[in-house]
């Protein structure tokens, strides 16, 4: 799956934190309006605290730097349709599906779309007005009016007022369809939800399902992804979930669900070995970054943890180490 690609690329060590949104702390939690919203076969799900984001500069000089295209553009459709989201959203939620038959969001043709979920205090009569001072008619599906958004063949649709979802229109509808019952969602994949508790408490965190761990995996273990056993280790990643704080500096975390203790333990030697590697051939900076993360592996659960300050954290966005591990 290459839609949240660039988000997952950078967890071999010390750059996985730069491959989130982030923010300074406070909860990010996902209402049960939308859960409800988010198919079952969801992929990966990532919420973000997007008031704070949006007060932070350096957030914002990150998330240019590596939100992938998909999600620029639903951002940027968003900022443009007039519901005035940058100042009403509190928490902003991506979520990559599996959709039965369907062309990908990225027209790939792989049967995955994004989804996205904003919660916040909206204005819905102030939007419908506008909606009907412009005369932009809605799409009806049973009782809810999707609308489309701009020009670039979005759609959202108002859950209640305090949640939107928003996506292309075959997205949307998917959306729709499971919160209204038709097809099953995001509250009935019980492992999503067991992954989830702990976590959705964080400022910024993600999950990510069996399929997810191993496309994200595969990217941090680079050219050891190439060894012949590889498939057989990939088919013992269950699930994988990261968080981020900016708080007080940067720390980030990160755990992937291994099926035995051995794999668990493999896979943190051969990403240590990666990160020294990397830390060979770094700046006195990027060891510094490299030095700042702990590798580990205990009962079955490879982790990664990262922490620095502020200002080492910016000047390793525009080191040689952040573009060759974030831009493959």
């Amino acid at each position: 799956m290459k839609i949240f690609k660039v988000w997952q690329q950078g967890t071999t060590f010390a750059v996985l934190a730069m491959l989130v949104v982030p923010i300074t702390a406070r909860a990010a939690q996902l209402s049960s309006d939308a859960r409800s919203s988010i198919p079952k076969e969801v992929q990966q799900i990532i919420v973000v605290d997007y008031r704070q984001m949006q007060n932070s500069p350096a957030a914002m000089q990150l998330k240019d730097r590596v939100l992938p295209p998909e999600l620029k553009h639903l951002e940027a459709t968003l900022k443009t349709s007039g519901l005035q989201v940058d100042q009403d959203a509190d928490t902003l939620a991506f979520a990559a599906f599996r959709s039965n038959g369907a062309s990908s969001a990225s027209g790939s043709g792989t049967g995955t779309r994004i989804l996205g979920v904003a919660q916040g205090q909206f204005n819905t009569q102030a939007i419908m007005a506008k909606f009907a001072k412009e005369k932009t008619k809605p799409t009806m599906l049973r009782n809810n009016a999707i609308y489309p958004m701009g020009s670039g063949g979005m759609s959202v649709v108002f859950l209640n007022q305090t949640t939107m979802v928003f996506g292309d229109k075959q997205a949307v509808k998917a959306a729709l369809d499971a919160r209204d019952g038709l097809q099953p969602n995001f509250l009935q994949n019980s492992e999503m939800m067991n992954e989830m508790t702990g976590i959705d408490s964080m400022a910024v965190w993600s999950i990510l399902d069996q399929k997810g761990t191993q496309t994200m995996m595969k990217s941090v273990l680079g050219e050891a992804a190439g060894l012949a056993d590889y498939d057989t280790v990939k088919n013992r990643m269950k699930d994988a979930s990261y968080t981020m704080d900016f708080s007080n500096g940067v720390r980030f975390n990160m755990s992937v669900d291994m099926s035995d203790t051995i794999t668990a333990a493999t896979a943190a030697t051969v990403m240590q070995g990666i990160a020294l590697m990397k830390k060979a051939s770094g700046s006195p900076l990027e060891q510094t970054a490299v030095d700042d993360t702990t590798i580990n592996s205990n009962s079955g659960v490879l982790t990664v943890a990262y922490s620095s300050s502020d200002s080492q954290f910016a000047g390793l966005l525009t080191s040689p180490l952040f573009q060759q591990v974030v831009v493959k």
